[in-house]
Order: structure tokens, then sequence, then C-alpha cells
């Protein structure tokens, strides 16, 4: 069976980017075949009015303009539901996640879509899925009091229920390569 590779990346640079190059070469290592990219530099719609009321709305009563603002959300739950494994590129800006992968979480954080409301809390549904963060800092060490990008990219996803979570930095992914 093939497996399907998310490719994330969050960083603004496109060029030079440290956080690129760290999960390319992990998209690399994997040899997958199948490999969905989203480059997440290249937009990703906040949330609107429209946007909420279409969610909590069922489908078949949604407006035209509702439809519209939930189908880039569809696409990219879609991706994300296609993949077996996720690999996540991103750098740590002010001491967090770049605001457009929170945008990406907030695409896909769909109640009944990618996690339901149970009698006992919040259920997710994105079960058996890896995830590989590869996380490039100039300053804010992973783990650390300050670094707010890990714990709370474990916490969304483990929420939509992806629990098998890693988070590396340079180092732990070029190993003697980046001294």
């Amino acid at each position: 069976m093939t497996k399907t590779i998310l490719h994330i990346d969050a960083s603004a640079r496109r060029n030079s980017s440290v956080s690129r190059e760290l999960s390319a070469k992990l998209v690399t290592e994997t040899g997958a075949e199948n490999v969905i990219r989203r480059d997440l530099s290249e937009e990703i719609p906040y949330l609107n009015e429209t946007w909420v009321q279409g969610t909590f709305t069922p489908p078949e009563n949604r407006s035209k303009e509702q439809v519209a603002a939930l189908d880039f959300s569809d696409t990219l739950v879609a991706e994300l539901t296609a993949a077996d494994t996720i690999i996540i590129g991103t750098p740590i800006y002010n001491f967090s996640i770049p605001a457009v992968l929170k945008a990406w979480i907030d695409q896909i954080a769909r109640a009944g879509v990618t996690f339901k409301y149970t009698e006992n809390g919040p259920k997710g549904l994105l079960e058996d899925k890896k995830v590989i963060i590869a996380v490039a800092s100039g300053g804010t060490a992973i783990g650390s009091d300050y670094d707010f990008a890990s714990p709370y990219l474990k916490f969304a996803l483990g929420f939509l229920g992806i629990t098998d979570v890693t988070v590396l930095d340079k180092t732990e992914i070029l190993g003697a390569e980046a001294a």
C-alpha cells in the first residue's frame, strides 16, 4: 500500500528558508511517491462570519456564499484526510507559529468533520496519522519555557485526533551537517 505524505511549509521565506530545507529533507527521506504539497505562503484565508455560519449549517441548507467560503477548507481537509503522514516545516516567529499556519489549523478544525463533540467532550476524528514537524528557530529553543509553537501544535493536532506528533529541530534532522 502506497503511503501518502502531506508536505506543508509555513515559512514566509521561499528562498533560503531553513524550515523548508528541513521539511524537504524529511519528505525525501520517506521515499514516498505520493506527496501532496501545500505551501501556506500562497495565502490561507482567515475565517469570517460566512465561513463560521456555513460550518453550523447542514450542507444541504448552505447558501452559495457559505459553500464558497467553505470550499478551500474542504480542499485542505481532503488533503489532510488523504495523508498517512503529515510533514510540517515551520519557523518560530515571535515565540510561536506563523499566522498562516494558525489560519491552516482554523480551516481544518471543523466540528463534525475533523472533530466532534461528545458527552465526554471533544473527540478528534483524524486518528492513525503521524505528524513530523521540522522547526527552524533563530533563538527559541524547542521545548523551552518560551517555545509556544511546539506545545500549541501538539495540542491542536491532538484535538483533531492526531497524537503521534514528533517535533524536530535542525540538529535532529541534519545531525553533523547542521554544524
